[in-house]
């Protein structure tokens, strides 16, 4: 059996070395649907377009819908006030989430970043779920993209069908208006799913360490060997600090933009002059769902991992105990089978036995005491073993950092009451909220 994980460990590793995608490569779906979205750079040919698609749909279109369709003088009902906040949110957004995605892929490449080279090392099980999680991605993807596109089509198909203002338009009004709102959507979905990608393949690759932190916790059903478990547990340890250290810039970043985008957006339609209606605020309120929906997360994420990696600290205490009373046990069983067998293999006369300083008793206990000595100091040495790596895992507790703070259900509550402050304080000024 050995042999075997060994031999398949090998053609995976072999598998891994092949750069270019093949149809029986694991990555070619997801090559796949990723030059579908114009985010593909494994060329030069390629990395041109992704990098004019981004230009045009991430800044022209924003930039020229803006300066064309803005019309302070239209009929109130059919105003957009909000739409630069908006087209500014999600372009910052998406030239974040574009630029991480470029630096990811151009400095370690697709393998690499998706983990795809370590997976030589885990289980079978582990492979196959892995994959079977790279494949699915996509259709996650769609299940953050699709509901907010149908809602934005339907926002923006209301504001061109009933709009009012006459807007500049080239041969045809009809055909300007829909070739005006298709772009837009273009734009919209484009600047959303690089947002939504990112975010989805940092779940992905947290869901990874999730699946290798559970094969780990089997090492305590199966192996006693301290320096095994010590091994495995840096391994995965020095993963998860690879992963803070890549997406660190992200989260914080993508935390930043999120807040000031929504801090703007709050103090916008709060303010005594604005007047909110559910069409004039659409688009800030679906933008804002978009963006809470992607940080969201990437938090959660981060923090199911954390909460993860740091319950192995309960696993050890409870394998070290087991450990500690079934060796407790053994030394029971064993020291009445020791003294029964001295006490056979010693035949004394009565006379022998009745004297205290007897030669032949004084060997039979020092031959006794040697016997004992022995279980003894082994199991005091495993004991202290098993108590040093308990002491590691309390004081070297793994999980998801950004610049050194732990992102656990903690720091998720210090964020969280920190934006709750900042909330107040905008309502304090706006609507008097003290």
């Amino acid at each position: 059996m050995d042999a075997d994980a060994e031999e398949q460990a090998l053609l995976w590793k072999k598998s891994l070395t092949r750069s270019v995608s093949r149809a029986d490569d694991e990555l070619c779906s997801f090559r796949t649907c990723l030059r579908w979205m114009c985010v593909d750079q494994s060329d030069p040919w390629r990395t041109t377009l992704c990098w004019s698609v981004f230009l045009v749909l991430a800044f022209g279109v924003p930039i020229l819908s803006h300066l064309i369709l803005w019309c302070p003088a239209c009929d109130p009902k059919h105003q957009r006030p909000y739409d630069l906040l908006v087209e500014v949110s999600l372009t910052s957004i998406s030239t974040l989430s574009f630029l991480s995605l470029s630096s990811f892929v151009r400095k370690y490449g697709l393998r690499r970043f998706l983990f795809l080279d370590k997976l030589c090392d885990e289980s079978e099980k582990v492979r196959q779920q892995y994959s079977h999680q790279l494949n699915s991605s996509f259709r996650l993807l769609s299940c953050f993209v699709l509901p907010c596109f149908v809602v934005e089509i339907g926002y923006k198909a209301w504001w061109y069908v009933y709009g009012t203002a006459k807007f500049p338009f080239i041969w045809n009004a009809y055909v300007s208006d829909t070739i005006s709102c298709i772009l837009e959507l273009s734009s919209w979905v484009y600047r959303t799913s690089i947002f939504f990608l990112v975010c989805v393949l940092f779940q992905l690759i947290c869901h990874l360490q999730i699946l290798r932190l559970q094969d780990f916790t089997k090492v305590f059903q199966a192996e006693s060997d301290v320096e095994t478990i010590l091994r495995e547990h840096l391994r995965v340890r020095k993963q998860l600090r690879v992963i803070s250290h890549r997406y660190r810039a992200f989260i914080i970043s993508s935390l930043i933009v999120v807040t000031i985008s929504q801090f703007a957006s709050l103090l916008a339609t709060t303010r005594s002059t604005a007047h909110i209606n559910l069409f004039k605020a659409g688009d800030v309120a679906l933008c804002s769902v978009v963006l809470l929906t992607g940080l969201l997360i990437c938090l959660r994420s981060a923090v199911k991992i954390t909460h993860k990696a740091q319950a192995i600290v309960s696993h050890a205490a409870k394998w070290h105990i087991c450990m500690t009373c079934d060796s407790f046990e053994t030394l029971d069983c064993e020291t009445p089978t020791r003294v029964s067998a001295n006490q056979r293999v010693s035949p004394m006369s009565s006379s022998s036995a009745t004297e205290p300083d007897s030669d032949d008793e004084a060997a039979d206990e020092d031959d006794f005491d040697e016997d004992l000595i022995v279980p003894a100091l082994a199991s005091a040495a495993s004991f202290q073993k098993r108590q040093a790596l308990v002491t590691y895992f309390e004081h070297n507790r793994a999980g998801i950092s950004v610049f050194g703070l732990m992102l656990d259900r903690s720091s998720l509550h210090t964020v969280f009451g920190i934006e709750l402050s900042l909330v107040l304080w905008i309502l304090g000024k706006t609507v008097g909220i003290s």
